[in-house]
Order: C-alpha cells, then structure tokens, then sequence
C-alpha cells in the first residue's frame, strides 16, 4: 500500500465555507466507509476549519482508488499526492542502523 495526502481547500471551492466540526464529522464518516468499500484506508484528517482546509491521509494501491472514494461521496479535492512518511523518529532509526 502507498501513501496519500489529498487536500480540500475552502478557498479553491473543494472544501464548504464555514463547515463546523460537527458537519465535517458527518462527511468524514461517509468517506471512511467510501474508503473502506474501494480499498483505501483512511488513517486521519487534519482539519484547520477555521482556515477552511483540510489535509487528509490514506493507504490505497494507487491514486486512483482514492480518487474514486471521493467521487463516491462527493467530494472535490485540489490535490491528491502519493507520500513517503518522513518522521525525526525515522530518520533517528536510520541513524542508528547505520
């Protein structure tokens, strides 16, 4: 499985204007189970409402089952990214097996 980070963005139309927490929730459910029905795995979202954006991260074999769970529910997206995790704990991991 590969990484992906899709982005929504109230500012490009891809994310609703003035989404609470509460209707952000809604949709994010019908996403994971959108997810789960093309094989993706939705591991988190990080949602900065206020700035109306919305970063979110999953597992899929390919950019296109992503694609696919958005169009399942609706939802637009600026971008969809293929990712490497990157973390100081991996790269102090790296450090010491070296």
């Amino acid at each position: 499985m590969k990484m992906f980070i899709d982005i929504h963005d109230a500012a490009n139309g891809t994310l609703p204007t003035g989404l609470t927490e509460e209707q952000f929730a809604a949709v994010y459910e019908q996403y994971a189970l959108a997810c789960r029905e093309e094989g993706v795995t939705s591991l988190r979202a990080h949602a900065g409402l206020g700035e109306g954006r919305v970063f979110c991260v999953s597992l899929a074999p390919d950019a296109e089952a992503v694609r696919r769970a958005h169009e399942r529910v609706g939802l637009t997206y600026d971008s969809i990214t293929e990712v490497t995790d990157i973390s100081s704990f991996n790269m102090l991991l790296g450090a010491e097996a070296a």
